[in-house]
C-alpha cells in the first residue's frame, strides 16, 4: 500500500488536491485503501473543466428558439386513437418493450430514511412508490399476458437497500426474473476553490451524475446489452415519483412508431407562465427542452392566438427511447451542469462541517440535453390530472399531500 499511497500523493501535488490525504492517518486500514482506489480512478482533468465551467457565463443570446409540434392525446380521433394503440399493443404483445425506473435517491427531503421508491405515500394500502409503479407493470400483463422486463437504476447509496427491500415484499408480486437493478454513476463534488471535499466518513464526496447520466450507466452495466439480447426495441424512462406515469402507453408507442422517430416523450400545459419546469421546444432546429431559468420573461409569457402559451409542453420526464438511440447517446456522456449546493464535508481538521449556505458544487447530465443529437421526436401532450402526480416536496407543491390527491381521484378510491 506504501507504492500506492506514493502515487497518489504524487498525483494530488500535481493537480494541486492534497487536502485530500490531511485526514488520511486518522482512517482504518480498510478506508484508507478505499480513499487510495477512489483517488486513482478521478478523472483530474475532467474535474479541473467542470471547476472552470462553474466561472463561466451562460448566454442564451445565440439561440434561436420555436415551438415544438405536438399530439393531443384527447384529442386525438378514435381512428387515430385506434390506430396508434394497435401499433403500441404490439410492440407489447412481442416483447419488444421494457421500462427504465430512475430511483437513485433517498427520500431525505420527505424526512424518510430510505430510497426514496420505499416512500409510503400515505394511502389506506400504505402502497410505497414502488408498488404503486409496479401495480401498473402487473395491470400490463393481465391484459396482454407479457411481462414487460423492469430495469430500474439505484445509486451506490441505496443499491443494497433497494434491493433487499424488493426481495423482502417479493417483488410485489411480479416476476423477479424480469427485474434488474443497476447503479448510477457519481462524480466528486468541488468547494468554490475547485478543491474536492471529503464526506463524514473521510472518503470522496460525490454525488450522483443526474438523471443524463443514466445512458452511460445503462452501457456501462450491460443494460444496453441485456435489452439486445431479449429483442427490446423501446424502453420507456421515468423517475419513481410520478404515481400516475402511465410507463406502458401503446398510445405513445405508435405515435412514436407512425411518425418515424428514434424518442418520444410526454409533456402537460404548463400550470401559468412562472412555473418552474423546462418546457419543449425546438432550439436551433433541434428537439430540446429550455429549463425555466434559462427564458426570458416575455418568451415565458408569449402566447398563440388561442390563448395558449407559446411555451408551453412541461416535460415530465416520461420518454419512450427507441434502443438504437438508447446506445448512440450511451457513447458520448451528455455535457455536465453545475448546482450551487449546502453539502456537509470533513475539513482538514477531521471535523463535519454542516453549512447554512451554499458552499459546493455537484455536477449533473439532464437526459433532456440527449434531445438536441436528433433531427426530430414526438410529443404527446397528456392530462396533468391522470398521468403527472409528483412526489418532490415535503409540502405544498409536488408533495405527498398532492400526489396522493391526484391519485385517489384518478382511481376513485
Amino acid at each position: 500500500m506504501e507504492e500506492k499511497y506514493s502515487r497518489v500523493k504524487e498525483l494530488l501535488e500535481e493537480y494541486g488536491q492534497e487536502q485530500l490525504l490531511t485526514n488520511y492517518e486518522k482512517l482504518d486500514v480498510n478506508k484508507k485503501n478505499k480513499l487510495l482506489d477512489e483517488i486513482l480512478t478521478i478523472n483530474f482533468n475532467q474535474i479541473e473543466k467542470l471547476y472552470q465551467n462553474t466561472k463561466k457565463e451562460i448566454s442564451f443570446s445565440q439561440i434561436n428558439l420555436q415551438p415544438i409540434p405536438y399530439v393531443e392525446k384527447d384529442k386525438l380521433s378514435e381512428e387515430e386513437r385506434e390506430k396508434y394503440k394497435k401499433q403500441g399493443e404490439e410492440l407489447i404483445k412481442e416483447g419488444k418493450y421494457a421500462v427504465v425506473t430512475m430511483a437513485g435517491g433517498q427520500g431525505t427531503r420527505l424526512s424518510h430514511n430510505g430510497p426514496k421508491g420505499t416512500y409510503d405515500l400515505g394511502l389506506d394500502s400504505h402502497k410505497c412508490l414502488f408498488e404503486i409503479l409496479c401495480d401498473t407493470l402487473k395491470e400490463t400483463y393481465e391484459k396482454y399476458g407479457e411481462y414487460v422486463p423492469w430495469y430500474i437504476m439505484t445509486s451506490e447509496e441505496n443499491n443494497d437497500d433497494t434491493i433487499k427491500f424488493f426481495e423482502k415484499n417479493n417483488y410485489f408480486g411480479y416476476d423477479k426474473s424480469k427485474v434488474k437493478f443497476f447503479t448510477q454513476g457519481q462524480l466528486p463534488v468541488i468547494d468554490e476553490q475547485g478543491k474536492i471535499l471529503l464526506n463524514k466518513e473521510g472518503l470522496i464526496n460525490k454525488a450522483a451524475d443526474g438523471h443524463g447520466g443514466i445512458f452511460v450507466a445503462m452501457r456501462k452495466n450491460g443494460i444496453i446489452y441485456d435489452m439486445k439480447a431479449r429483442g427490446i426495441q423501446w424502453a420507456f424512462i421515468g423517475g419513481v415519483d410520478n404515481v400516475l406515469a402511465k410507463m406502458v402507453d401503446p398510445i405513445l408507442a405508435g405515435i412514436a412508431k407512425q411518425k418515424n422517430v428514434l424518442v418520444a416523450g410526454k409533456s402537460v400545459v404548463k400550470a401559468c407562465p412562472e412555473e418552474r419546469v423546462g418546457v419543449f421546444c425546438r432550439k436551433n432546429e433541434k428537439p430540446s427542452v429550455i429549463e425555466y431559468s434559462e427564458i426570458s420573461k416575455e418568451l415565458a409569457e408569449s402566447r398563440e392566438q388561442n390563448g395558449e402559451l407559446t411555451y408551453g409542453e412541461s416535460h415530465i420526464l416520461c420518454n419512450l427511447f427507441n434502443i438504437e438511440a438508447i446506445d448512440e447517446i450511451s457513447k458520448d456522456k451528455l455535457p455536465y451542469h453545475y448546482a450551487y449546493k449546502k453539502i456537509p464535508y470533513m475539513n482538514e481538521n477531521g471535523e463535519i462541517v454542516n453549512p447554512e449556505k451554499p458552499n459546493a458544487y455537484k455536477f449533473e447530465a439532464f437526459l433532456f440535453d440527449a434531445f438536441e443529437s436528433l433531427e426530430d421526436m414526438a410529443i404527446m401532450r397528456v392530462k396533468r390530472e391522470e398521468e403527472f402526480a409528483p412526489v418532490k416536496n415535503a409540502e405544498g407543491v409536488d408533495s405527498p399531500e398532492t400526489a396522493r390527491k391526484l391519485y385517489q381521484n384518478f382511481y376513485n378510491i
